[in-house]
């Protein structure tokens, strides 16, 4: 079994010091491919078209979420991460299930 979802460990403890390993490691096999490009591992909270993406792929699909609440989640993890000028997706899509209360899901 791959250890890669340990190298965005420490990216997700800086917001989420309790992270669950586990739901880190759904999200790394869920974005899969798309980690290596070093574009599409980033989330742009100032592109609307990625925010959309990100919320009717991974909220609506993987956590279930309406898109109201997505777009709340959203917000709510772009203002937690707005010092970081380029914010990883492992950590970007893990607040989001954890600010939506859909953690659970991921794991």
């Amino acid at each position: 079994m791959s250890d890669k979802h340990l190298e965005y460990m420490d990216g997700v403890k800086k917001y989420a010091a309790g992270a669950d390993e586990a739901a880190v490691k759904k999200i790394v096999g869920y974005l899969g491919i798309a980690l290596q490009s070093r574009d599409a591992s980033l989330v742009s909270c100032t592109d609307p078209k990625e925010l959309a993406r990100v919320r009717d792929g991974f909220c609506k699909k993987k956590l279930e979420l309406s898109a109201d609440d997505a777009d709340a989640a959203i917000a709510a993890v772009c203002e937690t991460m707005k010092a970081d000028r380029q914010k990883n997706r492992v950590t970007f899509y893990y607040l989001t299930a954890e600010k939506s209360g859909t953690l659970s899901k991921l794991a």
